[in-house]
């Protein structure tokens, strides 16, 4: 049997240059190792770009579909991008969200979207920014220097108005007023063409008898808005009951923001006292009721009006009644 031939140092060294030394180190003595071929790291590096370009893209269409968290600086976001619904701050709750930061860390992000250069306009999150921005202040944490966001690829401004409304429906409980204040500056800013249509838009999930009360709210807003110092605060029985009351009598408005400029309110309750007040002394006196002066024909007497209604109520008897009148 031929022996086996030992390598010397003098051998190694003798050696082709290319021959991989890393392989040699691997190789049992006396054993040189076979090269790789050439279409093995060809292959092994295509997949490795194939598998690099498949994360970017996933990483590309996460944040063009709003889906990748980003942790961004509290100066580069303005909360004033937008009208928010929400009109006060409730000093216990943000007490009470800025206890849960600090204990278990923010659980969900905020939604922003790009402004241009480097800069986010806020779209949902309002408290949760508000929170971050005092504790940073107040205890000058870290981790309260960044926030994590969502920055969501939204196409126009009215998407922006709806992604808040849809996240503060489902978190808090906003007052009627504050829902009717968003829709009316809304329409007022030209994203819609309405006080309406925006109530329509943004509240489109609601039910019928959600948005007529939203509705209701808007024509009080409209009618009080500059008068009042506390508007959040104004319970839905309540705010119905004023519009039905300023609907009812033209000259209540006036009077009403008469009271209100001359009593200043300096408390939520005592604005709603003024206002409980002003409605049990009524509109105009009671209300009066439909006589049936005829089969068919009631008649309504108001300060500044009378109405007929029923179904004696015909295009004649109109003819005969404003004959009737001209010749008094």
């Amino acid at each position: 049997m031929a022996k086996r031939k030992r390598l010397s140092p003098a051998a190694l060294q003798e050696m082709p240059a290319d021959l991989e030394t890393k392989s040699l180190s691997q190789a049992p003595v006396g054993v040189v190792p076979r090269k790789r071929a050439p279409i093995a790291d060809v292959a092994g590096e295509a997949a490795t770009i194939a598998a690099m370009d498949e994360l970017a893209q996933s990483v590309h269409t996460a944040r063009r579909e709003g889906r990748l968290v980003t942790s961004l600086p509290l100066d580069v976001i303005a909360e004033d991008h937008m009208v928010r619904d929400r009109m006060v701050i409730d000093a216990d709750e943000m007490e009470s969200l800025k206890a849960s930061l600090c204990m278990r860390g923010q659980q969900t992000p905020i939604e922003v979207v790009e402004t241009g250069q480097g800069a986010y306009g806020l779209i949902s999150g309002w408290r949760r920014l508000h929170a971050f921005r005092a504790l940073y202040v107040e205890a000058g944490d870290a981790r309260f220097a960044e926030i994590q966001a969502l920055i969501k690829p939204l196409d126009s401004v009215s998407d922006a108005y709806v992604a808040m409304v849809e996240e503060n429906e489902i978190r808090t409980d906003l007052s009627f007023y504050e829902r009717a204040h968003l829709a009316c500056e809304a329409a007022r800013l030209g994203v819609y063409e309405t006080p309406r249509a925006a109530v329509a838009a943004l509240f489109a999930n609601a039910t019928p008898a959600r948005r007529s009360k939203i509705g209701s709210f808007v024509r009080l807003h409209e009618a009080l808005g500059d008068a009042l110092q506390f508007p959040s605060a104004i319970p839905e029985k309540l705010g119905l009951a004023l519009v039905k009351a300023l609907e009812a009598e033209k000259g209540f408005v006036a009077r009403l923001k008469d009271v209100l400029r001359k009593t200043q309110s300096d408390t939520p309750e005592a604005e709603r006292a003024t206002l409980e007040k002003a409605l049990r002394k009524g509109a105009g006196g009671p209300t009066p009721q439909a006589n049936e002066v005829q089969p068919g024909i009631r008649l309504e007497a108001k300060r500044g009006r009378v109405v007929l209604s029923g179904p004696g109520v015909t295009e004649d008897l109109g003819r005969k009644l404003a004959a009737w009148l001209a010749a008094q």
